[in-house]
């Protein structure tokens, strides 16, 4: 035997245990040994030199090779875990993110932040916690998987976990009713607001800018009644489609967008409501201006990417029933 030997076996053995590290040299070596004495008797014309070569390549990594024998694995979570760890990491994230980023969110505008550093600092955090779930879970697995006693997963299956079947995509009594209810309250709220907070003379201090309703406030009833109809056109369709989707969101954009502009430019409010105030105005102002800009483009986006889901669920659920 050369030098190449040696190094194959010095590869193999320094990643072992040094209670393991003898006989494994000891057995590489009888197996190189035995293999490149085959290959010479085989007369192929090999040299002792190109047996060798021949030999070693057929043992292949020296690393790997030493895996094998001392049963570790070269994985981080092999196929008994993955898939505990793999539903783990979904719910965590599903669950722990979202919450996580609605609270900072809105915590940084509470604050008096502007709604972008508000935005971007909520999603920054999100992301940062996301990264750091799937990573400490990932190592909380990777030890159990090189734990010595993981003959058996860590949950057993059994038939009473196998998810229900599809449940109807049909549009509900129950949300109809739901979403004309919360319709009626938000066009009930644009005519409550005109008569709130009195004054010592018993008159009343708007909320909202009162010369809004030359066009605003009369647009954005508009909205919410076509909101209404179209609710019911939904109901009467009983299924979403990609076209309810689409004027989803061109209901959506021309509720929020107009919202957004009125509250980022100061003409939402009525000024007269924070003179009453006091030293704070501009603090309360900012905040105010910043919970209605962040609940318009939150309620608006979720809202829209709600209808196209619900709309691809409803096409997907239609394929076996158009195959059957």
């Amino acid at each position: 035997m050369t030098t190449l030997t040696d190094r194959y076996v010095h590869a193999a053995t320094r990643t072992v245990h040094d209670r393991q590290r003898a006989e494994l040299d000891r057995e590489l070596r009888e197996r190189i040994g035995d293999a490149v004495d085959a290959r010479l008797a085989a007369g192929d014309g090999l040299t002792p030199a190109d047996a060798e070569v021949a030999a070693l390549t057929e043992l292949g990594d020296p690393e790997r090779l030493a895996a094998r024998y001392v049963d570790r694995p070269l994985y981080l979570i092999g196929p008994r875990l993955y898939l505990d760890w793999l539903r783990l990491v979904k719910l965590l994230l599903a669950i722990a993110v979202p919450i996580t980023t609605g609270v900072v969110i809105f915590a940084g505008l509470i604050g008096g932040g502007t709604v972008g550093d508000a935005v971007v600092n909520g999603l920054a955090t999100g992301f940062s916690l996301a990264v750091n779930l799937a990573f400490w879970v990932t190592v909380v697995f990777a030890i159990i998987e090189r734990t010595p006693a993981r003959s058996t997963a860590l949950t057993t299956w059994t038939p009473a976990r196998l998810p229900e079947l599809p449940k109807s995509r049909q549009v509900s009594r129950v949300d109809l009713i739901l979403s004309i209810v919360f319709l009626v309250v938000a066009i009930g709220a644009l005519v409550w607001q005109q008569f709130t907070v009195d004054r010592p003379g018993g008159e009343f201090t708007p909320i909202l800018d009162p010369a809004l309703w030359a066009f605003w406030l009369p647009y954005l009833i508009a909205v919410l009644v076509a909101e209404i109809v179209f609710t019911a056109l939904l109901y009467r369709n009983r299924h979403w489609n990609w076209w309810f989707a689409a004027v989803n969101i061109v209901l959506n954009a021309a509720f929020a967008i107009p919202v957004v502009w009125l509250a980022s430019t100061g003409q939402l409010f009525n000024p007269e409501l924070f003179d009453r105030v006091g030293p704070d105005a501009d603090g309360v102002r900012t905040v105010l201006t910043n919970l209605v800009i962040g609940a318009a483009v939150i309620i608006a986006i979720w809202d829209s990417v709600d209808g196209f889901v619900k709309a691809w669920r409803a096409q997907r659920d239609e394929v076996p029933a158009a195959g059957a």
